[in-house]
């Protein structure tokens, strides 16, 4: 084995304060990418068509400002929303679920009522808006 004498310079490098440097910007990029690319401003392109859709098979839950659900214009109870959407779906469970829900409504009772359509197994919902002119 060598001895050293005590005047010799270590001709080691030390990494560690280079690996702490390298986690802390790790660290840094970790938390500035995302909010880098949420905020970035994207107009979409615009369509001049509208998207087909068979009207005669659409299922739309409406709730108005008095809070009466109705399905496809047709008034409902909770209690039937079961069986008029197995009905309008024909049991399938992959078909859209529409929402046109007034403004006045209570977010509540709209996340109320989409659960319930959920926990019935349907997993497509769109909450429709008013296209503004």
């Amino acid at each position: 084995m060598i001895k050293r004498s005590q005047d010799e310079a270590l001709s080691q490098i030390n990494v560690t304060p280079f690996i702490d440097v390298m986690l802390v910007l790790l660290i840094i990029f970790m938390v500035v990418t995302p909010l880098i690319t949420s905020s970035a401003k994207i107009e979409l392109p615009k369509s001049t068509q509208n998207a087909k859709q068979d009207d005669k098979n659409l299922v739309i839950i409406s709730i108005d400002k008095d809070k009466v659900i109705l399905v496809n214009n047709e008034a409902i109870n909770k209690e039937n929303l079961a069986q008029i959407l197995a009905q309008k779906t024909k049991n399938n469970f992959d078909e859209i679920i529409y929402f046109y829900v007034d403004v006045s409504v209570e977010y509540g009772l709209l996340m109320k009522t989409i659960n319930e359509i959920k926990s019935l197994g349907y997993s497509k919902i769109a909450l429709s808006s008013e296209v503004k002119k």
